[in-house]
């Protein structure tokens, strides 16, 4: 069955069944009703921009939410800004309450929403977010799950006004039409919906709790402060070591006395004439730990010059060469599987281990230790984009054990990232299980006791 008729099944799923109905929304259940978004609520209105009353941002006071603190599902608030709260006073109809729906209805993020769960906080909201004020004839929890099912984030879209830039007026969303099961159904699928959010919160903190104790680790291992009983003969223990001191049988190096570094110039471009291959980009390099050979690599061409020096092997490391930020420069990945006509791809360095002397392993996690970092990010050279010179990344300085403790420190971290990226895995399984759910219980393709 192709693509259109698979679409074509999973929109009419419920067309026909027996005490079903046909509405705007599509077919739902008979006991089911329709809702505007106006007689579902006691509030429509959006803020508006400080500068147009005179205010600037404070370290305290309101907290000021905007579109970008409104992501699909949850209020992000890793971004504050504040405002005096003589802003609340020119402001009072947009003052935020514990379970106020928000919306964004101008920009990219358009038609996301989420609900507001702070109940000592105060807070406000700018002219590109909309405040839905629920009332008590529907679940605020089950309003805010429907807005973000992708039918009724496309019912939506469909209403704006047609400009260059994307935009929903408060008209759009006082006549959107919500989906009305009886309350105690909207509040048993909301139920279910949460328990599945406070699932993928937990691994979330089971994530975070996983990379701290990796960074820890990074910062124990590679400064010597923690070694493994069969190195350490007890000289410079970690009461004993001064600041800044090898630990004994560690020696410091530049990176090119243990490796091989070239730039590569092999850019997405396909040309006449040259063969293809599979590029490996800086996205690739800069969202994974390992390169392996299953990774969806775009296509382009290279030279036969080019594909001789730049493809990669088993154990060869790239880092993040250029970046808008100096932050972002030096950030490694290690090839780890045999890998089929691929080269490494513009604005990375391609670093070749000297496998007698450093395992690629190490060498890549502490690359992408602090203390390394930082030299990265001192070295790049630029104003508005920044990158790095030859010559600066052989020059960068490592603490290099024996082979040995090479391998052993490796294992530990390498095992830290296998058991972050099984946590990885189950989050997202848990969001399509979500996702699932979401649109069977909010179309009542499946109906839940009450």
């Amino acid at each position: 069955m192709n693509s259109e008729k698979l679409k074509a099944k999973k929109k009419a799923r419920n067309e026909g069944r027996p005490r079903y109905k046909k509405t705007k929304v599509g077919w739902i259940p008979e006991e089911w009703g329709i809702k505007k978004g106006d007689e579902i609520s006691i509030l429509i209105t959006k803020g508006s921009s400080p500068k147009w009353q005179g205010f600037t941002y404070q370290n305290n006071g309101v907290l000021f939410i905007t579109s970008e603190n409104v992501r699909n599902g949850f209020l992000d608030i890793s971004i504050q800004k504040y405002l005096p709260k003589e802003f609340n006073e020119k402001q009072r109809r947009s003052i935020l309450r514990y379970d106020d729906i928000l919306i964004n209805i101008v920009g990219a993020s358009i038609g996301r929403a989420c609900k507001y769960h702070l109940s000592d906080t105060s807070a406000n909201i700018n002219q590109a977010v909309c405040l839905l004020r629920p009332n008590k004839k529907v679940d605020s929890n089950f309003i805010s799950y429907y807005l973000q099912h992708p039918l009724a984030v496309r019912r939506l879209l469909s209403t704006q006004v047609d400009s260059a830039r994307p935009n929903l007026t408060l008209s759009d969303i006082r006549i959107f039409c919500f989906v009305a099961p009886p309350l105690s159904e909207q509040e048993k699928i909301a139920e279910i919906l949460s328990a599945w959010d406070r699932a993928i919160e937990q691994v979330g903190k089971l994530i975070d709790a996983k990379q701290r104790l990796k960074r820890g680790l990074m910062q124990r291992l590679f400064t010597g402060r923690m070694r493994f009983p069969e190195f350490d003969h007890g000289i410079h223990g970690i009461h004993g070591k001064k600041k800044d001191e090898l630990p004994e049988g560690w020696r410091e190096v530049q990176l090119k006395d243990i490796a091989a570094i070239s730039f590569s110039g092999v850019d997405k471009k396909s040309r006449p004439g040259q063969k293809r291959v599979r590029l490996c980009n800086y996205m690739d390099v800069y969202n994974n730990n390992y390169i392996t050979a299953d990774m969806d690599f775009m296509w382009a061409t290279a030279s036969d010059a080019e594909i001789e020096k730049f493809s990669l092997n088993i154990g060869d490391i790239m880092i993040t060469k250029d970046s808008e930020t100096p932050d972002d420069i030096g950030v490694p990945s290690v090839v780890t599987e045999k890998m089929d006509n691929v080269v490494c791809g513009y604005h990375l360095a391609l670093i070749k281990p000297n496998r007698e002397k450093i395992d690629p392993i190490y060498l890549a996690k502490q690359l992408g230790h602090e203390r390394v970092a930082n030299q990265f990010s001192r070295l790049a050279n630029g104003a508005t984009r920044f990158g790095l010179t030859t010559s600066s990344v052989k020059g960068v300085r490592l603490c290099h054990p024996k082979f040995e403790e090479q391998i052993r420190i490796a294992a530990v971290l390498s095992t830290c990232d296998r058991e972050i990226e099984l946590l990885r895995k189950k989050q997202v399984a848990l969001r399509e299980q979500k996702k699932g759910l979401m649109q069977k219980l909010l179309t009542g393709e499946i109906r839940v006791e009450v």
